[in-house]
């Protein structure tokens, strides 16, 4: 009996859409080259100007900062959150609700006003005598203030991620560590935390990006981070399309790059849970250049591709077979 040819389905609406996808980018593209209103020659001098270069690494250092002290904070909440004491439960409930509900730029000036709240600040026993004192009014700068600020915004959020990803992990991962006898604080360092991770990293790495993103807000303060260099450089030259310009492929470099380690950790941490993780989109791009586009349609179509070797008779279960 002869084989009937299999032949693909023909989408012609997929194929339209498409189209028109490449056609609208082609315009956007060819906007973007022709269209004199952005001003590449004043976009080139100022991509990698002095003040800019010093403003991009301000705002990566509010960054990590930022991060990694509402990230050490967080952890902590979501553990007291988990807690079985009514108190730590309380608390730390309390401050993600605060926290959470007041908007970061009142945040931010309220750290920065802090003198004007508490002239001195003093150490010694509750209630009781205070043995030093100190005053605020140079204690907390801008840099103090928006690294502050963000830290403790950040902590509201990060609790609830973390706390999200433990929960996440199976009871019975739990149960077997204390059969074992391990310690609570073991349990979590060494159990629970590595398996709750592959749910923890994709939302933390999304409230990194926009940590990174929101440090443009601390321009409140008149800090030199990039948003604020651009805003004080378009001032003077009323170039303000190139210089946002600046600020936007800075801002997707550096969100690039996070989203790129984004993946390698991931991949680090599923190499217990997958066999094969996924591939990366270099790795895919690299594979889809190699493969050429009729080789897919070959393999649909139950063809081999041409100078592929040819196959053994019979069906791949006598195949089998037959190598037992």
């Amino acid at each position: 009996m002869a084989t009937l040819p299999v032949v693909p389905a023909r989408h012609y609406g997929r194929w339209l859409a498409g189209a028109l996808v490449v056609v609208l980018t082609a315009q956007f593209l060819h906007g973007l080259a022709t269209n004199p209103g952005w001003d590449w020659p004043t976009f080139f001098d100022y991509l990698l100007a002095e003040s800019v270069l010093k403003a991009v690494w301000l705002t990566i250092q509010l960054t990590f900062y930022g991060t990694a002290l509402g990230f050490t904070l967080g952890v902590l909440l979501a553990v007291m959150r988990l807690s079985r004491s009514p108190v730590l439960r309380a608390v730390a409930w309390t401050y993600v609700w605060a926290f959470r509900s007041i908007p970061l730029i009142v945040q931010l000036l309220f750290w920065f006003n802090l003198a004007y709240l508490y002239r001195e600040l003093g150490l010694g026993i509750p209630f009781g005598p205070v043995f030093w004192t100190f005053e605020t009014m140079h204690l907390v700068g801008p840099l103090a203030a928006a690294v502050i600020g963000l830290a403790l915004h950040q902590a509201a959020y990060a609790a609830e991620i973390v706390r999200g990803g433990i929960i996440a992990v199976d009871s019975g991962q739990r149960e077997a560590a204390a059969a074992l006898g391990l310690p609570k604080a073991r349990q979590l360092r060494r159990i629970v935390l590595p398996q709750a991770m592959r749910g923890i990293l994709p939302n933390a790495a999304n409230e990194i990006i926009s940590l990174f993103k929101g440090t443009s807000i601390v321009s409140v303060m008149a800090l030199g981070e990039l948003f604020y260099q651009v805003q004080v450089i378009y001032g003077r030259n009323g170039r303000v399309v190139p210089l946002l310009m600046v600020a936007t492929v800075w801002y997707i470099v550096l969100t690039t790059v996070l989203t790129v380690v984004q993946h390698a950790v991931e991949r680090r941490f599923a190499r217990g849970a997958e066999r094969e993780p996924t591939p990366g989109p270099f790795r895919r791009a690299r594979e889809a250049l190699q493969r050429p586009p009729w080789a897919a349609r070959l393999a649909r179509r139950g063809q081999a591709p041409p100078g592929a070797a040819p196959e053994a008779p019979g069906t791949p279960e006598a195949r089998a077979g037959g190598a037992r």
